[in-house]
């Protein structure tokens, strides 16, 4: 199966999770899951949140942020992989100058 990102439509999600600022992403949705390519704009974040029903996995493609996993500080940069487990809550912050810009996989479990 292939999934075109050009091929979505972006939405734009203001303060996601009671975050603060904008996030923009291309969302692809089915019965397993999600995958997102998402932006966190320069100076936002998604507010803290529960994954009860499934594992959160982002992977970091450009910019600077951390990540907080029940109460443990990760330090993002491109290249690492942040995964948030089914029953943890996290949340992302972009601490960088630029977007932080995410692969995000959801698996439903």
């Amino acid at each position: 199966m292939l999934i075109n990102f050009n091929d979505e439509k972006e939405i734009t999600i203001p303060c996601m999770n009671n975050g603060t600022g904008m996030m923009t992403a291309k969302m692809f949705v089915d019965n397993s899951g999600k995958i997102i390519s998402c932006t966190i704009h320069k100076g936002g974040s998604i507010g803290t949140h529960c994954h009860e029903t499934s594992d959160d996995i982002n992977y970091v493609l450009s910019g600077e942020g951390k990540a907080i996993c029940d109460g443990i500080e990760e330090t993002l940069t491109a290249g690492c992989c942040h995964i948030c487990k089914k029953g943890c809550e996290h949340s992302i912050v972009n601490t960088g100058s630029d977007d932080l810009v995410l692969l995000t996989v959801v698996v439903e479990r």
